[in-house]
């Protein structure tokens, strides 16, 4: 099992984040993840948020080893050529430990407060499917013309190169059993899913039916989820191996209200126990 940390970079000064990111690296963790919004996901009031992609770009040059992601990166927010470039630009910056995670959006209120538009969620799936599509294209240095559902790209190159080739691991985030599951079978390094062991079971049945059937290699994509690591660490252990059972690959660990002393607890006992 390989786990990461969500370090919650909201309603947080930039030295807490900083604080939390080197923890995780210090204890072995293997990422550190934040969130892709413009405003406090909790908690009443305005409060602090940076941007997430320039927060990771930021990140990786403070950091030596930990991989670097967004749960998720909303394909709303930028255009996917931005998106791809912003990419790049971390991948390089970070040595190549960028994961790219992605999402169709989901927090309309958001969209309406900042004049970003919001299409209904039909289209936003288009629109993560053009840009899966786009971010490969484009990470093959190659002049790329496109026809797309809701972009299209006309004689584009892009330099230099990703780190990683052929680009960063691309994560889906996906729970809709119509488009969305499927859609990660098919085009996902990692799918992550939120939910119980009966929902991740009857979703993972969802996403791995779809992955044979566009005939994609062994193993892909990888099964991914979160964990709760508050409280009992007895109770996070049986909620672990409920996870191991599943074939779950990776857990994105949640910051908890006990703070350091609740990380620095779990990570004694089960970061690199020697889990697989």
């Amino acid at each position: 099992m390989r786990f990461g940390l969500d370090v919650a970079q909201q309603r947080l000064d930039w030295s807490q984040i900083v604080d939390r990111v080197r923890l995780a690296e210090a204890l072995g963790f293997e990422g550190i993840w934040g969130f892709d919004h413009f405003k406090p996901m909790y908690g009443e009031g305005p409060g602090n948020c940076f941007e997430g992609m320039t927060t990771l770009a930021a990140l990786a040059t403070l950091t030596t080893r930990v991989r670097l992601g967004l749960l998720v990166t909303g394909v709303t927010y930028r255009h996917p050529s931005v998106l791809t470039a912003e990419a790049i630009t971390v991948d390089h910056v970070s040595g190549g430990r960028l994961d790219l995670a992605l999402g169709a959006s989901w927090f309309g209120e958001e969209h309406e407060e900042l004049g970003i538009d919001f299409p209904e969620v039909g289209r936003r799936v288009d629109r993560l499917q053009d840009t899966v599509e786009i971010v490969r294209r484009l990470t093959t240095g190659e002049t790329v013309s496109y026809t797309g559902i809701t972009t299209s790209l006309t004689g584009a190159r892009m330099h230099p190169l990703p780190v990683q080739r052929p680009h960063p691991p691309i994560w889906i985030g996906a729970s809709g059993m119509q488009r969305m599951l499927p859609l990660a079978g098919r085009l996902a390094d990692v799918w992550h899913g939120f939910g119980d062991p009966e929902t991740l079971a009857k979703r993972w049945a969802v996403v791995e039916r779809a992955a044979k059937q566009a005939g994609r290699a062994p193993g892909l994509p990888v099964r991914a989820s979160s964990l709760s690591i508050e409280g009992d660490l007895k109770a996070v252990e049986r909620a672990l191996a409920a996870h191991e059972r599943l074939g779950t690959a990776y857990l994105v660990c949640g910051w908890p209200e006990g703070g350091e002393a609740q990380v620095e607890a779990f990570a004694r006992r089960f970061v690199g126990s020697g889990r697989d």
